[in-house]
């Protein structure tokens, strides 16, 4: 698993994010979905973001795969899967896309590499924990 900053960081950075009419037009869609989550006077600042992730999983062939605890511009923006973790999980094993990426914790990655060991994971943050799988003992 990699972190996802690592991969996009170059991609994203330095691109002249702007909220322009062609970000405005293409994203008008997606914050229909959101708009009762996400205020209007945030749009311009969530919506390049969101824009540009979903140009980039197009060009490297990605999938998003989202726990349904995700902000709203994750969650309705870029996820292309949404769900529990039993889900997702389920969803990595399916997905034809090359490269998968986890937006959940770090268990959640590691069950989609072991569904689909053969795609690249990817983890937005590798200190993601879920205190309740970190209280596991083997015992």
């Amino acid at each position: 698993m990699v972190a996802l900053q690592n991969v996009l960081s170059r991609k994203i950075d330095g691109e002249g994010l702007a909220y322009t009419r062609e970000v405005a037009d293409a994203t008008a869609p997606i914050y229909a979905r959101m708009a009762r989550v996400v205020p209007e006077v945030e749009w311009p600042f969530h919506a390049p973001y969101i824009h540009r992730i979903n140009q980039l999983k197009r060009e490297l062939d990605a999938v998003i795969l989202a726990h349904n605890y995700q902000t709203p511009e994750i969650f309705h923006g870029v996820a292309d899967i949404v769900g529990d973790s039993l889900q997702l999980a389920r969803e990595a094993a399916k997905t034809s896309a090359r490269i998968i990426i986890q937006c959940g914790v770090h268990f959640m990655a590691e069950t989609s590499k072991l569904l689909a060991p053969e795609k690249t994971v990817l983890i937005p943050d590798m200190d993601a924990g879920c205190s309740l799988a970190s209280s596991i003992t083997g015992g």
